[in-house]
Formats: structure tokens, sequence, C-alpha cells
């Protein structure tokens, strides 16, 4: 199943009234260490699944990357990434991430953000992004935590005030479809468990280098409120991984 809930005009304008959709890298919670992972970006190709807005891609670039291909199937996405952008060596391509079909050893460096928990078949992705990696090359992404994602209601467990409580978890080891609701709207993602994360990757031909389950920074937290809470369970898993 191929979403593109991002060209429907309210939930897109919705999307793009979100901090991170406003600042940037800098308003992303995890963006600290999503850009520990990183290699070395000087002189590399680069592929970007799931680019939306086009943040990343421009980041590659200020780190002297050679080359970023940037893609997403929203072409409303495609459209402020093109005009937010002004580099020839980054091309965008409208495209699902299940669809890539890149040539062997094309990029030296994958990265996702945020994007692999709407792909139903996570384990084919691997194995076409080892397919377009160099030996040795870099895959580093980052997806809603399975915490986060195991129950569908994705929310807290509120008391009798609206206070806060807990973060509810369960049906954590049933994965497959959870049908969500973010801004308002009705979004399918796709649970699975950091093993079958892991394994995916590993069974593909990838060597796992680092986990990383992120807090927002002090400073992000002081300011943005809301993100405080953040800190009570992990809301996002990042792996970095080498090609073998």
């Amino acid at each position: 199943m191929k979403q593109n809930k991002y060209d429907e005009l309210e939930f897109y304008e919705k999307y793009s009234r979100m901090p991170r959709s406003i600042g940037g890298l800098k308003a992303a919670g995890e963006w600290h260490a999503f850009r520990a992972l990183l290699p070395e970006l000087r002189d590399k190709r680069v592929l970007d699944l799931g680019c939306g807005f086009g943040w990343h891609c421009r980041y590659a670039r200020e780190e002297l990357a050679r080359s970023v291909v940037g893609i997403d199937l929203s072409e409303k996405m495609l459209a402020r990434a093109r005009e937010d952008t002004n580099d020839s060596a980054i091309e965008y391509r409208r495209l699902a991430i299940e669809d890539i079909d890149f040539p062997a050893e094309e990029f030296d460096v994958v990265i996702s953000s945020l994007a692999l928990h709407y792909v139903e078949r996570f384990d084919i992705v691997c194995r076409k992004v080892h397919h377009c990696l160099v030996s040795g090359g870099a895959f580093v992404l980052s997806v809603e935590h399975p915490i986060f994602t195991a129950l569908a209601a994705q929310d807290w467990y509120y008391g009798p005030q609206g206070e806060r409580l807990h973060w509810p978890v369960d049906d954590y080891q049933k994965e497959g479809l959870r049908q969500t609701h973010f801004l308002e709207h009705d979004v399918v993602k796709y649970h699975r468990t950091v093993a079958t994360y892991v394994n995916a990757l590993t069974e593909s031909g990838f060597s796992i280098s680092k986990l990383s389950e992120p807090q927002p920074t002090v400073e992000l937290q002081a300011q943005i409120p809301e993100m405080r809470d953040e800190t009570r369970r992990p809301m996002f898993l990042l792996i970095a991984a080498v090609r073998n």
C-alpha cells in the first residue's frame, strides 16, 4: 500500500504548520542524534528516501556531498523542496520508496528520515538499498519507535484532570498495519519490533554500527515546551548500518 497523504491539501497544510516543517532540521527533536550517525559526506553520492521538503538533501550539500537524489511520492512536498533549493547537484524525483530501482553501487550513502514506518515491506527496501550502495556504504535511517507505533491510538493515558499519566504499550509483538490518527486525519503506518528492523538489515547484508533512541535537547525542550514529555518514552528509533 503506497500512501500519499501529503498531496491531500488539508493534511499538507496542517503538516506545513508543524514546528519541524517551519524550522527545519533545527526544530526536529531527533536531528542532533541523526546527524551524529551520518558518515563523512564530502564528495559522496547521497540518496534520500522520503525526502519531503528537502532539508536533509540540502544539508548533505552543505557538507560538500558530490550529488544528492531525493525521492518522495508527494508532488506537493517535492514542489516546495524544489522551490527552496538552488543547487544543480540536488535532483528531486517523484517516486515511492518501495519502487526504487537504482543501478548497483550508484550511491555511497543512503538516508531516510521518518518515512519507512509508512512502508509495508521494510525487508524489500533493505535489499534494494543494499543493491544500490557501494561496499562499505552507509544506510542511516530514523523511524517512529516501535514503543510509539505498537498501539494505533499513539497517545498518552490521561488522568481525570487531563494530565499525562503514562504511555501505554500493548500488542507490541503483533506486527503490521496500524490505522492511526495524525493531524486529524486517518493515516496508515506499519508497526515492527526493534528486532525486526535490526534483523531485516542484517539479513540483507548490512552490519549495524549504532542504534539510538534520542531525546530532544534541553535547548529544544525550552523552545518547544510540549517536547518535554518526549523524555518519558522513546519516540524515535535511529539506526546506522554499513553495507558488507
